[in-house]
């Protein structure tokens, strides 16, 4: 199948519907895969079984774990492509070994914690990669990290994951790789089913950012080819012990500001944002202020051709509009509803005086912003109002309405990235390097932004800014290359793209299988993506045919764990509790 990232009908085999997938037992030997899908007699360097001998034991809190241990039989990078899990006691019956550190245990599925067993636990697995970077494996015990997921009754499973910034003078570890270890990992957990406690058809993911984003992509990608040829290289778990195929499908996604869609992620970014800023390279005497402004001309294009709808089934589109880039038409007004229900739920959730404290840098710098306390409501909508009227306010009904995109943007959202956010036209952003070929060579990734360039560069080179080496050429150099599996950039940008997988305009539709549980949340201040990023993922989800996609958009919150209420640890657990079979 030709697998070009550039928008196509397609027509699929339907997916599953349900997490039951072909799982086996773990065996006493592993049968490396050839790249062919064969089996093979080639040795492996690695064993895929886990150690039922090989227990620790923290009797304080009562918690079984192994750490380190590596999930595929020729792993490229060791220090990353190992993991820990972390088991509640009562799931595990267990006899201490002879030197007096170690436990050999068995499942013991009528062991219970709060409403699970052994059998039924959920397995939960943290993505933590921000900016598409790496994750680091534990390397020693520690339980106040996993505490609340235990005494929860949840199954904790930390693997290492290769990412942005792990590659090495001999390895390239940018995308897919990321993803393909993320898949490895749960490949491993049902490899060794019948030694591990909790559910193996249960597993969840978690992450925020870039880690949000992998855990989006490995939820709509389950079982897709695209990556057979990636997990084959590392000797990842293909088939049980008994020959029948495993799956590295998973049952839920719980995604915090994920940054995603990375395909369309410059056009969108100017035409939510970028199309009401002058200043950087949005001034008018750049070259780069006239790209943005075809940028936000080509997204509706693209827009328009996913063919999204609404809950109601009605279909999503953009349309011309007096001013600005096509901010008029269903779309446009789905939007404006989405802005709007997120401002009132701030209103119903919160009590004045209010202060609101602004993020003082990404999450986790430690920088701390500015804090601001406004004593009613109506001196917030004041505040919301200071440069032009956008949000009108009904003080007998405590709700507000917001009358355009513009003024939302100017007020709460304004662009922080240059033009090109994602595929910077020198390669110098981090999304770059998140599709470097290569030994960590920055790479062009997006064909619809390539399109774009191509159509104008003849206007661009007008400008005493433009370089030559900005052109469609370079893309189109880019994007001819291949990894060290032998794909191009084409069939990466498609590994990493969820649309691909949920969308009929793409070949992946229906070839992959869908997580069934969807949590998504995102902060609306964040000038990280564009809000369309989260709306359009959620659409896609509901159009797919999954039912049960929990998502807010929360007010005055930034790129963070944004929740509308409590804290985001609390809210994940609860979530799974909710959506989880017993």
């Amino acid at each position: 199948m030709n697998r070009r990232t550039v928008i196509r009908s397609a027509t699929g085999v339907a997916a599953l519907a349900t997490f039951g997938v072909a799982e086996g037992t773990a065996g006493t030997a592993f049968a490396a895969t050839s790249s062919s899908g064969s089996s093979s007699s080639t040795s492996s360097a690695y064993s895929l079984e886990l150690d039922p001998t090989a227990w620790s034991y923290d009797s304080t809190n009562d918690v079984y774990y192994q750490i380190g241990k590596v999930y595929v039989a020729n792993p490229a990078a060791t220090d990353y492509e190992n993991l820990s899990i972390y088991v509640p006691g009562a799931y595990l019956t267990a006899t201490a070994n002879s030197d007096g550190t170690t436990y050999t245990a068995k499942a013991n599925p009528k062991g219970t914690v709060g409403q699970y067993s052994g059998r039924t636990a959920p397995i939960v697995i943290p993505v933590n990669t921000p900016g598409y970077a790496q994750q680091a494996p534990a390397t020693s015990y520690s339980y106040t990290g996993v505490s609340q997921y235990l005494e929860a009754g949840l199954v904790y499973v930390w693997p290492g994951l290769r990412g942005r910034n792990s590659s090495t003078s001999t390895r390239s570890d940018a995308a897919p790789w990321g993803v393909t270890d993320l898949k490895a990992a749960i490949r491993f957990l049902r490899y060794n089913r019948s030694v591990l406690p909790g559910s193996t058809d249960d597993i969840v993911l978690f992450g925020m950012s870039g880690g949000g984003a992998q855990d989006t992509v490995a939820g709509t990608s389950g079982d897709s080819p695209l990556y057979h040829p990636y997990l084959r290289t590392i000797g990842a778990a293909m088939e049980d012990a008994q020959g029948r195929p495993l799956s590295d499908a998973v049952a839920g996604v719980m995604a915090w500001c994920p940054i995603t869609n990375l395909a369309e992620a410059n056009l969108s970014y100017e035409w939510n944002m970028g199309q009401f800023a002058s200043t950087g390279t949005r001034a008018s005497t750049t070259w780069t202020s006239a790209y943005s402004a075809d940028l936000a001309k080509a997204w509706p294009k693209y827009l328009n051709r996913l063919g999204l709808r609404d809950e109601r089934g009605r279909r999503l589109k953009l349309t011309e509009s007096g001013n600005g880039s096509h901010l008029s038409g269903s779309y446009y007004d789905h939007l404006i509803k989405v802005i709007t229900t997120s401002l009132n739920n701030f209103l119903s959730d919160n009590t004045f005086p209010y202060t609101i404290t602004t993020q003082g840098g990404p999450p986790g710098s430690g920088q701390t912003g500015t804090s601001t306390t406004y004593e009613t409501v109506a001196d917030y909508i004041a505040y919301l109002n200071t440069d032009s009227t956008w949000v009108t306010y009904d003080a007998t009904t405590n709700t507000a309405t917001v009358s355009g995109l513009e003024g939302f943007v100017n007020s709460q959202k304004a662009a922080n990235k240059p033009v090109g956010a994602f595929d910077g036209y020198s390669r110098g952003q981090g999304e770059n390097s998140v599709f470097a070929m290569g030994l960590n060579v920055p790479s062009h990734f997006a064909p619809l932004t390539r399109d774009v360039i191509k159509a104008n560069e003849t206007t661009y080179a007008t400008y005493s800014d433009w370089n030559s080496a900005y052109g469609s050429a370079a893309y189109d150099s880019d994007f001819a290359k291949k990894d060290s599996v032998g794909k191009d950039m084409a069939w990466r940008g498609d590994a990493y793209n969820p649309l691909y997988f949920l969308s009929p305009a793409f070949g992946g539709y229906r070839q992959s299988q869908v997580a069934r549980h969807w949590r998504i949340r995102t902060g609306i201040m964040q000038g990280d993506t564009a809000n369309t990023t989260e709306i359009n993922l959620q659409l896609a989800l509901l159009n797919y045919g999954i039912r049960d996609v929990d998502f807010a958009t929360v007010w005055a919150e930034a790129h963070t764990m944004a929740e509308r209420t409590g804290d985001s640890t609390t809210n994940f657990i609860s979530w799974v509790e909710s959506v989880v079979k017993k």
